[in-house]
């Protein structure tokens, strides 16, 4: 696609053409499902440096793991994914002892090049994600899946995981979009003495084993995925091919949708979710993001934000309703006015206490020798914009009347995961969601003195991560009132300290033409295709 093109992309007429005349939409219409969003993947590879959410999808549709998980039909009749059951995949069963688990993958799976998939291969893919660094090494530890050592072939379709400690995470963990199975021997010929682990051709190249591959994709543009016609680890998807275009304009998204042009709008604002709702000819589908919240983060290695009394008096300065009427709609749940930071129950997330107090905020600011204010900057991903950038905004014309200046920087979608990862933004308006849904899973990314890259405070307790050590130590054994207890002294600790601010839980919302159905909600935020259906 040429400049020219791109730009008459943009608009509703350019782009509703440009679809229409795609090679891909010669096929049938009932088998072709036509997807827009804000933004797309950066990279094809999870595991990749600085992957973003929309490279989720691809791994997710392109890659098998051993387990997955199961679904569930929600009291709205919705369907959800279900932590609580663990379903085959690659591997047909498995058997858990004292030590560890044996996976027993199917005989009949290839990859999309056609080569069997074998346990060799599993091994290689565990190592890479446990080693590459970063993100997936973070995920995987988070199952105290930590080391090579711990992986080993017992033949061709039989795969051992060894434990290191008891940890209930470890098979939630194999289930979630990093542990994919990747052809060893195609990557492996596209690897280099600096890239034994083949990430650059990964980038651009998929080399799974999953239900879909892709045939085309255009960065910032598209993605064009087919059905892998040898797919074994479940039913054959009904969809044989998937379009995925990338139309910023939120507007030009819900203009799509509601003529009929595509068949599911996916990023739109909460007030066009709200009136699509409200409206009826659409099918808006909502559920509440699992462990997940929308955050103002504080960089507490960047001056004044070492300060615990600057990091409460943001926290007292943040326009919390403002927020859940002007951006959200009521499509959220406020996270804000709780009478205490330490939870009364075990619902997670919880809220804070924190609510918008001007007169506290100024005295925590005197009280920390800034009453003059002082400058900064609002940093967001500009790839979440129709949130972040709203939110952004309001927090900035709160602030300015404590004097605290502020410039807001709009980082590219495709560069916010590398920029989270040097650590040197100050103050950030950011989301962060849990693939596992437990509050210890949560504090481990976020909080915890490991650093990970959702870390992106600098924030390091040698007392938060006791709690934190501890709470997942006692889910694994089972005293669930010591695991309450150790969850509340958590999650109050970190809000009191005040490293990161919880403003609101959102919920992901799609539009759809009310033809499409199968739509189920998972934990990485992103549509799985296997699933989707789509009625003349």
């Amino acid at each position: 696609m040429n400049r020219r093109e791109f730009l008459a992309s943009t608009t509703i007429a350019g782009l509703t053409a440009l679809l229409d005349g795609s090679d891909a939409l010669a096929q049938s219409r009932q088998d072709t499902l036509l997807v827009i969003s804000e933004g797309g993947p950066n990279n094809l590879d999870v595991q990749g440096v600085g992957a973003n959410r929309p490279g989720y999808e691809v791994s997710w549709n392109c890659y098998d793991r051993l387990v997955s998980y199961g679904i569930k039909t929600l009291a709205d009749g919705s369907r959800s994914y279900d932590q609580t059951t663990i379903v085959p995949e690659l591997a047909e069963r498995w058997e858990v002892d004292a030590k560890g688990i044996t996976f027993h993958l199917r005989r009949d799976a290839t990859f999309h090049d056609g080569t069997p998939v074998r346990a060799a291969d599993v091994k290689w893919s565990f190592d890479r994600a446990v080693s590459v660094g970063g993100f997936p090494t973070s995920q995987m530890a988070a199952g105290s899946l930590l080391k090579p050592e711990q992986f080993s072939t017992l033949d061709d379709h039989k795969f051992r995981v060894d434990f290191v400690r008891p940890d209930a995470l470890t098979l939630p963990d194999l289930a979630v979009v990093v542990p994919a199975i990747y052809n060893s021997t195609l990557v492996k010929k596209n690897s280099a003495d600096k890239d034994p682990w083949g990430l650059e051709f990964t980038k651009a190249n998929t080399a799974g084993s999953g239900a879909f591959k892709v045939d085309k994709w255009t960065p910032g543009t598209e993605v064009i995925y087919l059905r892998n016609e040898d797919w074994r680890s479940g039913p054959l998807p009904k969809l044989k091919r998937v379009i995925w275009r990338n139309v910023p304009s939120a507007g030009n998204r819900r203009a799509l949708v509601e003529r009929g042009d595509v068949d599911i709008s996916f990023d739109l604002p909460a007030k066009d979710f709200a009136e699509l709702k409200a409206k009826g000819s659409i099918a808006v589908q909502s559920t509440p993001i699992s462990n997940g919240m929308w955050c103002i983060e504080l960089n507490v290695t960047k001056p004044p934000f070492d300060n615990i009394k600057v990091r409460q008096a943001i926290a007292y300065a943040a326009p919390y309703q403002k927020i859940m009427d002007a951006v959200m709609f009521g499509e959220a749940k406020p996270l804000f006015g709780a009478r205490s930071n330490t939870p009364s129950d075990t619902i997670w997330p919880s809220p804070t206490s924190y609510r918008t107090d001007m007169a506290k905020a100024r005295a925590l600011l005197a009280e920390a020798g800034m009453a003059d204010g002082f400058e900064t900057t609002i940093s967001l991903d500009a790839g979440q914009g129709t949130l972040s950038e709203p939110i952004a905004v309001l927090i900035q014309e709160s602030l300015a009347a404590l004097n605290i200046r502020t410039t807001i920087e709009k980082i590219p979608g495709s560069n916010w995961r590398g920029e989270m990862l040097k650590k040197s933004m100050p103050f950030m308006v950011n989301f962060f969601s849990g693939w596992l849904d437990y509050p210890e899973y949560f504090f481990f990314f976020t909080y915890h003195g490991q650093n990970a890259v959702f870390n992106t405070m600098g924030y390091k307790n040698p007392d938060l991560d006791q709690l934190i050590d501890t709470a997942r130590s006692l889910a694994a054994s089972g005293d669930r009132p010591a695991y309450e207890a150790t969850v509340k002294r958590m999650v109050a600790l970190g809000y009191d300290q005040a490293p990161r601010i919880p403003l609101f839980q959102p919920y992901l919302s799609v539009a759809s033409q009310k033809s499409v159905g199968g739509y189920v909600y998972w934990f990485h935020r992103q549509l799985d295709y296997r699933s989707l259906t789509k009625s003349a």
